[in-house]
């Protein structure tokens, strides 16, 4: 493919959201940068822990908390890794909400199993022995 006659770059293109209407040139920057910036606030602190879960320079990752760039490919598995709001962005961007169910609903099923060993856990334990009396054969004498 050669360069257009006149300049050396070529035309944008523009992209289209399937409703008619054009997406903005930086829209997935942007929606990195609002996903981590709720996950993980607007601070030097978030991108330090970005930073280090990436392995990317920490520079880098302030640039992706403005929206100025997005992190590439490798850069973005590490957060979707760590945090489920930005695994959820990806999976939404890639049309793919309902894998974000899925794993929404494998949670819930993991803590709904330890909810309920602790409650059997506790009814094991609350167990009356048959040693002690029943509450109607305890000794109820008023000491002086």
């Amino acid at each position: 493919m050669s360069f257009p006659k006149k300049g050396k770059f070529f035309p944008n293109e523009k992209r289209h959201t399937g409703n008619g209407q054009h997406e903005p040139d930086n829209w997935f920057a942007a929606e990195i940068a609002s996903t981590l910036k709720r996950s993980l606030g607007d601070s030097r602190a978030g991108a330090k822990i970005v930073a280090s879960w990436t392995g990317a320079n920490e520079k880098t990752v302030k640039n992706w908390f403005a929206g100025r760039y997005g992190p590439s490919g490798e850069h973005l598995v590490a957060p979707a890794r760590h945090s489920d709001e930005v695994l959820g962005m990806f999976l939404a961007m890639a049309g793919r909400e309902e894998l974000m169910m899925a794993v929404k609903l494998a949670a819930a099923e993991q803590a709904i199993e330890e909810l309920l060993a602790t409650v059997r856990r506790l009814t094991v334990n609350d167990e009356p022995d048959d040693t002690e009396g029943s509450p109607d054969e305890a000794d109820f004498t008023v000491r002086r």
